[in-house]
């Protein structure tokens, strides 16, 4: 279980860089109702990295 902030930060990126991968596979074979769903998902975490201050510009593929 993670403990520090450093921690949480790293899992929260992992979590980002795993769904949009699986947003992008979504999006390859037309599947709207995942992509919608894994969307809703990338946004929260977007928005909790935005929080910790973490720079996005090289790991959002997604650009959304």
């Amino acid at each position: 279980m993670p403990s520090t902030n450093l921690e949480i930060t790293k899992a929260a990126i992992d979590d980002f860089k795993e769904i949009q991968e699986y947003m992008l596979l979504a999006k390859e074979e037309n599947a709207e109702k995942t992509y919608a769903k894994l969307k809703k998902k990338y946004l929260s975490l977007k928005a909790i990295l935005n929080v910790a201050g973490v720079n996005l510009t090289d790991i959002d593929e997604m650009k959304e």
